[in-house]
């Protein structure tokens, strides 16, 4: 009886991990909403009430920045929760197979090749755009040098924050307004 009315919880912690972001490359990611940790933290009380077993040591509680907010870091959200559920799993649920087809490392390693996916398609888009544009401009332009050494310099980009900043330095270093920019990239 007391599996039965547990799965549902289990079900919902899954759900919790589905949905949370993968483990990103800077370890100081916070979760900013309230409600996220709230409504999780409300769950591990549910699971410990319907079970009778003490689980408050997967609760997480949020840091208070320097700003003077309230935040989560994202990498102990995602510790707790895979923690809980696979605490469950051994538990209760030790018979079926293990959430996700392999516990939490398998959605964590799913997000990230698909975030690795999505960047690289995204690299390839910038260079088929560049391309595309290069011959609308004379040969020893600003507009068509900057597009040649934007499309150089896009191996050395590893994340969307260094593309932003390789095109605006570029931008600066050309001399190209934010008019002229939006003139060569649309």
């Amino acid at each position: 009886m007391e599996k039965e009315n547990l799965r549902p919880l289990y079900s919902e912690l899954q759900g919790y991990l589905s949905q949370a972001p993968g483990i990103p490359e800077n370890p100081n990611v916070y979760i900013y909403d309230k409600s996220v940790w709230e409504q999780y933290n409300n769950c591990v009380s549910l699971v410990s009430q319907t079970s009778g077993k003490d689980y408050n040591r997967f609760c997480v509680n949020p840091q208070r920045l320097p700003s003077g907010n309230e935040a989560l870091p994202l990498i102990t959200y995602r510790q707790k929760l895979g923690g809980l559920i696979t605490n469950l799993h051994g538990e209760y649920f030790a018979n079926e197979p293990a959430p996700f087809s392999g516990g939490p490392n398998t959605v964590i390693s799913q997000s990230q090749q698909q975030n690795q996916s999505f960047y690289v398609q995204m690299l390839l888009d910038i260079q088929s755009k560049v391309d595309e544009k290069l011959p609308s401009y004379r040969e020893g332009s600003k507009e068509r040098s900057f597009l040649q050494r934007f499309k150089s310099s896009l191996g050395s980009v590893s994340n969307v924050v260094q593309l932003l900043s390789l095109f605006i330095n570029l931008a600066k270093e050309f001399g190209l307004s934010i008019n002229e920019i939006l003139k060569i990239i649309t």
